[in-house]
């Protein structure tokens, strides 16, 4: 059976005093409506419709990012749930399957559950996911005679015996998807809040004659976001998770609670990663590398082997492989720096591609910009570049060469060569001794 998925994106989040759509605050540094779809794409689905309202726009951006297949339909007037699925009605114009409603602003609901749900499909019409509340609140009900889901009451419409039940309503919703905006299509808004609610659909379908029922999931699944505290309280337990994860795999964390992942984050086997390192979106650490203490990586690739800091920063674009040495002090942009090389100390290699076994000197700077335009640098296979020189791009240091401490390259370094770029040095016999005393006398006439 196809599936399609529905995540209902639209919500302002007036609780987060944010002027950005709520669904694009971040969690593990991915928009919080890309979670949704992460554990939804599990599913292997044929469409995925997100259903925008506020800040549409950076919503859609955002998605085309992550997905170009996705459709990103808008809702205008937030008038409920329900509404908010039958805009999707045109999105899934011809498609035969399952659809399932998920929510931008609840990250955490698991593929395994996913699976349950439809699953749980085959055998009623309409299968709803539920949870036992600690503390039911304000959760809407879940009615249900046996294993029939009766009907689905909101908390502001519900009877004291009702408001009794403890077995909630997280939203996610599985059905046909034919059926599920025809059910959508026939609910009305005659409720507290003058709202078309997506949970009546269970006394539609009921009239109709169709079954539904409820699966259930822990409670931590269905956690959803409303305000900056619940947000904080997500990336608390996001880390938690992907720290956990990590370590199951087979990296070693050495102080776990320090290290910041991002959602996309791939750490492999064996893999060292030292305390108060930071993985910003597009990290991949390959099986043995070790990243060393206050580290900042971020869209890069790290091989096997390899290692990285402390202190160092690697910016997008960035590629290690097996066995390079990247140390304190260091930022490498955009730049593939080869098997076994070796930028060590306080130096930026930007734009540039560095041959395997190289070894770049304290102070080294691939100096890639002009004020208008980038340009590369390429350092040959075991070249050696001196402390304190400054590759001025676009410019190649051929296989084996060498430049001399100080120099300021402007020209190509043929293989083998040496290149030496400094002036010469002058020594003035007591030239120091004068200046200062000239400068001091200057600082006490000042001082009268």
């Amino acid at each position: 059976m196809s599936i399609a998925l529905i995540i209902l994106a639209a919500g302002k989040g007036t609780r987060m005093e944010s002027d950005l759509p709520k669904v694009m605050h971040e969690l593990g540094g991915a928009p919080l409506f890309a979670h949704a779809w992460n554990h939804g794409r599990a599913l292997e689905p044929a469409r995925t419709v997100i259903v925008a309202g506020h800040g549409a726009a950076l919503v859609e951006t955002a998605a085309r990012k992550i997905d170009p297949e996705i459709t990103v339909v808008v809702q205008e007037d937030q008038l409920g749930t329900g509404h908010a699925v039958a805009q999707a009605r045109a999105a899934l114009e011809g498609f035969d399957g399952d659809a399932v409603v998920l929510y931008g602003d609840t990250p955490f609901t698991g593929e395994k559950t996913l699976a349950r749900l439809v699953e749980a499909r085959k055998s009623a019409d309409v299968v709803v996911l539920g949870f036992e509340a600690a503390d039911p609140g304000r959760y809407g009900r879940l009615v249900m005679e046996g294993d029939r889901l009766s009907r689905i009451v909101e908390f502001k419409d519900a009877t004291d015996e009702e408001r009794a039940i403890s077995l909630c309503n997280s939203g996610v919703i599985c059905a046909e998807a034919a059926t599920l905006l025809e059910l959508v299509a026939e609910v009305g808004n005659d409720n507290a809040s003058g709202e078309y609610y997506l949970t009546d659909i269970i006394e539609v379908a009921s009239m109709r004659g169709l079954t539904a029922t409820a699966v259930t999931c822990d409670e931590a699944e269905t956690l959803g976001i409303n305000t900056r505290g619940e947000l904080a309280e997500a990336e608390r337990i996001f880390q938690a998770r992907a720290r956990r994860e990590a370590m199951a795999n087979g990296a070693l964390l050495q102080a776990p609670d320090t290290v910041h992942f991002s959602a996309d984050t791939v750490i492999g086997r064996d893999a060292i990663i030292e305390p108060n390192v930071v993985f910003a979106p597009g990290v991949t650490v390959e099986s043995g590398a070790r990243i060393r203490a206050f580290s900042h990586l971020e869209d890069c690739h790290v091989s096997r082997d390899a290692v990285v800091g402390p202190y160092a920063r690697l910016r997008p674009g960035t590629e290690l492989a097996n066995g390079a040495k990247i140390g304190n002090f260091v930022e490498i942009k955009n730049a593939q720096i080869g098997e076994g090389a070796k930028v060590n100390h306080l130096s930026y290699v930007g734009d540039a591609t560095v041959g395997e076994a190289a070894n770049l000197g304290a102070g080294t700077v691939t100096c890639n910009y002009d004020g208008v335009m980038k340009h590369r640098t390429t350092i040959g296979a075991r070249a050696f570049i001196g402390s304190d020189t400054m590759l001025v791009a676009p410019v190649t240091v051929g296989d084996e060469a060498m430049t001399t401490t100080g120099s300021v390259i402007t020209r190509d370094v043929p293989a083998g060569a040496m290149a030496i770029a400094r002036a010469e040095q002058v020594n003035k016999p007591g030239l120091a001794v004068k200046f200062f005393a000239r400068l001091r006398a200057i600082k006490a006439k000042k001082g009268k």
